[in-house]
């Protein structure tokens, strides 16, 4: 066979006219490896050209901190080898490449190659499109997108965000039963060396813990009798985590909490507790030891402080290739940290609230989804009292609120501009009114009014009283199993009116004018993966809040595939990535405000790249729903 009938059947090269072909083949240069050899080393060989297999196989992967080989792949005749680390890589090849003994190839040089991009879009677009596609691969995108500091950074954060409990020491648990004597318990923490007992009722039930600190404001402080049951003074609940779970996701739980124990348990049954000192210590610099630092602000100045430092600390996380749905959770665990130290520095300072009441958050905040540039999106959701305190309630609740969001304000959580604020008399109710409130939002189901409060099916409870909260969902689950066609298809028209940025035939990024420059609308571009996943948690009865967590729900119920789920969460933390990073660059270098846009020329051409495809993804989950809608799935 010629080599011109041999490139006529290899891609991308049937791509090209029969006499460029031939041109072509006239330009290669064979060589032949007589045995096995490493040919390229990833971010290290600088490509002189592209490689065509013509018989016996490349081997290509990644290799990782521990030079362990990862996304092993294996290639034979007909494979191009090179391309994707010419146009969109410096020159430099991205993977380490092996060629087996006995392999022959055809070798293009790095200037005809170009030169063929350049006349031939098909032929560019193929090399383009193949690298959009495998970084829709989390794993492939992250060993592609590495920073230069790689080696060092990959193992602080693979300790940090890859690390399970089930590699912490734990204690062995130490227990006794509710109707040991105070005395009792104490004497066997004594013992123990221990300053954490759980509380176990006869069915093995952990149902509450004692603490030194517990002894101390409980006992001794208010002269409690040493011989009463120690069930009487326990706290609770006791906040428990898998064995399977990582490190980060133990602390997060620990602050959102306030607890500062937590037990381990392995299929159901109690393995050993760790306390929130030890999880710390084994951290050292993580940011998760500056959200103690949060917790222990003694003012108002202090707590505005620590939220400036936040951008400097997601741009290490990301630059070290943590990824953006960890860096959400840490933001928002800041967040609601700065809300909480708030609420009760305000609540000390009124008065205790004469009703129980909820503090929730909503929008980006009540999904813990939140960016550097955020707004206050909160309500408060009170119990009902009899007619004549009312007004006493209403009037308190109001003050409360006011003085809550004024201070966030003054911290860096701007104003709501469209009023989603508890210090709104709107949006600060009774619970009987709030359940009024969504119980006409979906009965009307009017186009704007699903677009206007949309929001608040993506609430969550911050402080109070959970049961509430708990008693609100409760009331909406019972509602959205009663039909609910038009609430459905206005949610899903509404994220429909969202374009992604791709010009036609998806070769450019479309860009608006703002200023002088041209750039994209990168939280615009995110909006139907955010709305369209709402309406399908909500029209599934999914009540989480989260975006990523609803899709794995959705997942598991058999709603998405494996691949729609992997292709969606991928493309929905890579924006979210960008997104942040892009804000944290304004506040910290620019010395400005941050904000959504993106200038496409700022990008690299990998980033290029993976933006197109990511919003095909996205242009393709909105075809299937307007297919399931327009059939009526949605109404």
């Amino acid at each position: 066979m010629t080599r011109s009938e041999f490139l006529k059947n290899v891609v991308p090269f049937n791509l090209l006219p029969d006499d460029v072909v031939g041109g072509v083949a006239d330009l290669l240069h064979e060589i032949s490896y007589s045995k096995d050899t490493l040919i390229y080393q990833q971010e290290i060989t600088k490509m002189k050209g592209v490689d065509i297999i013509v018989k016996g196989e490349y081997e290509s992967f990644f290799y990782d901190s521990s030079h362990n080989k990862r996304l092993n792949e294996n290639h034979g005749p007909g494979f191009c080898y090179g391309g994707v680390s010419v146009l969109l890589n410096r020159k430099r090849s991205l993977r380490t490449v092996i060629a087996k003994k006995g392999t022959l190839v055809y070798f293009l040089p790095r200037k005809d190659f170009r030169a063929l991009c350049h006349a031939y879009e098909n032929f560019f677009h193929h090399f383009t499109v193949d690298f959009g596609k495998r970084m829709l691969n989390e794993e492939f995108a992250h060993f592609a997108k590495k920073p230069t500091s790689f080696e060092e950074s990959y193992i602080a954060s693979e300790q940090l965000y890859s690390r399970k409990m089930e590699s912490v020491e734990a204690r062995e648990i130490v227990w006794c039963l509710p109707s040991t004597p105070i005395f009792e318990a104490a004497r066997l923490m004594a013992i123990n060396k221990t300053s954490c007992i759980i509380i176990k009722n006869e069915e093995g039930n952990a149902t509450g813990y004692v603490t030194d600190i517990t002894l101390r404001d409980k006992v001794v402080a208010e002269r409690t009798d040493p011989e009463a049951p120690v069930g009487t003074i326990a706290d609770n609940p006791v906040v428990k985590i898998d064995s399977q779970a990582y490190v980060y996701e133990a602390i997060l739980m620990m602050f959102s909490s306030k607890t500062r124990y937590i037990v381990v348990e392995e299929n159901g049954v109690l393995k050993g507790m760790i306390s929130r000192n030890k999880l710390l210590s084994e951290q050292a610099q993580s940011p998760l030891v500056y959200i103690q630092s949060v917790k222990l602000a003694q003012s108002v100045d202090e707590l505005k402080g620590k939220w400036e430092q936040v951008p400097q600390m997601i741009t290490q996380l990301i630059g070290r290739g943590v990824n953006a749905e960890i860096v959400n959770q840490i933001i928002t665990t800041i967040a609601d940290t700065i809300a909480l130290k708030v609420i009760e520095g305000v609540i000390s300072e009124i008065g205790t609230p004469p009703a129980k009441f909820v503090f929730m958050v909503l929008g980006s905040e009540g999904r813990k989804e939140q960016t550097l540039m955020t707004d206050q999106d909160n309500a408060i959701i009170y119990e009902d009292k009899a007619n004549e305190h009312r007004e006493e309630v209403r009037e308190y609740f109001l003050k409360f609120a006011d003085i809550v969001s004024e201070r966030l304000d003054y911290i860096g959580f701007s104003f709501c501009t469209g009023g989603f604020m508890a210090k709104n008399p709107n949006w600060t109710h009774s619970l009987s009114h709030w359940k009024r409130n969504y119980e006409e939002w979906m009965k009307d189901s009017l186009p704007e009014t699903v677009i206007k409060f949309s929001t608040f099916f993506d609430c969550r409870y911050l402080y109070g009283e959970a049961s509430i909260m708990e008693e609100l969902w409760a009331f909406l689950d019972e509602k959205l199993q009663q039909p609910m066609e038009k609430l459905f298809f206005y949610m899903a028209k509404n994220a429909l009116q969202y374009q992604p940025p791709l010009t036609s035939f998806f070769r450019n990024i479309r860009t608006i004018t703002v200023g002088s420059q041209e750039v994209f609308d990168i939280k615009k571009a995110m909006t139907p993966i955010v709305d369209l996943v709402r309406v399908y948690a909500l029209k599934n009865r999914i009540y989480k809040v989260n975006t990523g967590e609803r899709l794995k729900a959705l997942k598991e119920k058999g709603i998405f595939s494996d691949t729609e789920y992997q292709e969606l969460t991928h493309s929905y933390y890579y924006l979210m990535a960008m997104r942040l990073k892009n804000q944290a660059r304004e506040i910290m270098h620019d010395k400005s405000q941050p904000d959504n846009y993106i200038d496409p020329t700022s990008l690299t051409k990998i980033e290029q790249v993976t933006l197109k495809e990511i919003f095909k993804t996205i242009e393709d989950f909105q075809s299937r729903i307007k297919l399931e809608y327009t059939n009526n799935l949605f109404g």
